[in-house]
């Protein structure tokens, strides 16, 4: 069965990010640090494709991540050459990001979390290395990221590359991921995780009233803040949190919304950024400033709207790229269904570690599916559903 605890974490996480990027309360990031929850989600789900397919989840994961990229490019490559974007090589980057794609005024603005999908690919392509690293020295592993964005903020490394910088600020997460897959955050007793998850919050706290960014108590522009702040979160939510939270489907509707949100996650987290940028000028203009309420909700409100109208034109590319019946909306009726029920998916069954679920048809004893009789069907692994991405 899916870990609807794991389901959960994420929807918050891609919640928060929507509302920051409308809002730009500090505060919430200090609240919830969603970036490294993510980047800690999506470690894990690394970790377990790594254990079931070996370096084969490297293309596995690339599969499932750029074709929704792609359907973004689409539509805003050609508006940007358009409006000024010289058309060199480096346009190929929208294709495969090992590098910030070239963008022009305002589609870098619109498009600026692509920065994030630029992260997640260095990530997933180090995995294999890295995951072998943390099997043979799981400790200095971990610490290592750490170190490296500690050494760089206290100016001991200060021509420190981009690369080298990110994977310092976020990989420690992805790393505290794979100690989750592992059963290692859970298995660690009260009195080491305790102390250690109120040791990095007291430094990343301390960091971060001594070191203030532009717009304050911001932890995106507190790197080092950001990584040890964000550490003891992911400690606490993934060390102790609940094995599941079954709760969730006790609300049909919620429970949709949770599953709407895992399954769309790209979509979301690549198109919400536009829509911010297109309505603050609208809205401003009818008085909705950053000062009032009112206007902060109906922009929330707006921009969730509109990405829920993409959702549903686009979002079934992310079934395409997992290589499942594409559906308008999760849980619905299949693109091109017959009528009910025709390209339903059938209930998860088995489970394949920590936060990871697959699904299969529904098999009754005897072998029998679907009311027929029928010989059983081999176990075929099957890789994790969703692809997490989240920013800000």
């Amino acid at each position: 069965m899916r870990n609807r605890y794991l389901d959960l974490l994420r929807f918050l996480a891609i919640v928060r990010v929507v509302v920051y990027h409308v809002t730009g309360w500090a505060t919430l990031t200090l609240v919830f640090p969603a970036m490294s929850v993510m980047f800690a989600l999506a470690g894990s789900l690394m970790a377990a494709s790594l254990h079931r397919w070996g370096p084969g989840a490297v293309v596995r994961r690339l599969r499932r991540l750029l074709p929704s990229l792609w359907v973004v490019a689409a539509v805003f490559v050609p508006a940007m050459l358009l409006t000024g974007l010289p058309l060199s090589p480096k346009v190929l980057l929208w294709l495969f990001p090992v590098a910030d794609p070239p963008a022009n005024g305002w589609g870098a603005i619109a498009l600026s979390v692509i920065w994030y999908l630029r992260d997640y690919l260095w990530f997933v392509l180090a995995s294999p290395v890295a995951l072998w690293l943390f099997r043979r020295a799981p400790v200095p592993t971990l610490v290592a990221p750490y170190a490296l964005i500690a050494a760089a903020e206290l100016g001991l490394l200060p021509a420190l590359p981009v690369a080298l910088h990110h994977f310092g600020l976020y990989f420690g997460a992805w790393l505290l991921g794979f100690a989750h897959q592992a059963g290692m955050l859970r298995r660690l007793a009260n009195r080491v995780l305790v102390p250690v998850a109120l040791a990095l919050a007291a430094a990343g706290a301390a960091w971060i009233v001594t070191h203030p960014g532009p717009r304050g108590y911001d932890l995106n522009d507190n790197p080092l803040g950001n990584a040890l702040w964000s550490a003891a979160f992911v400690l606490v939510l993934l060390g102790r949190g609940p094995a599941s939270a079954s709760w969730v489907d006790r609300s049909a509707l919620f429970g949709r919304v949770v599953t709407v949100f895992n399954r769309r996650a790209l979509t979301v987290y690549l198109w919400h950024m536009p829509f911010v940028v297109a309505l603050t000028p609208l809205v401003d203009v009818v008085g909705w400033s950053h000062q009032d309420p009112v206007g902060l909700a109906i922009r929330v409100a707006l921009v969730f709207a509109l990405v829920a109208v993409v959702t549903a034109l686009v979002g079934w590319v992310e079934d395409v790229a997992a290589r499942r019946p594409p559906e308008l909306m999760p849980g619905g009726p299949a693109v091109g269904s017959a009528g009910p029920g025709v390209g339903s998916r059938g209930p998860a069954v088995g489970s394949a570690g920590p936060g990871v679920g697959s699904r299969g048809p529904v098999v009754g004893s005897g072998g029998r599916v679907a009311g027929r009789a029928t010989a059983p069907a081999p176990r075929v692994a099957r890789e994790p559903e969703t692809v997490e991405i989240s920013a800000g």
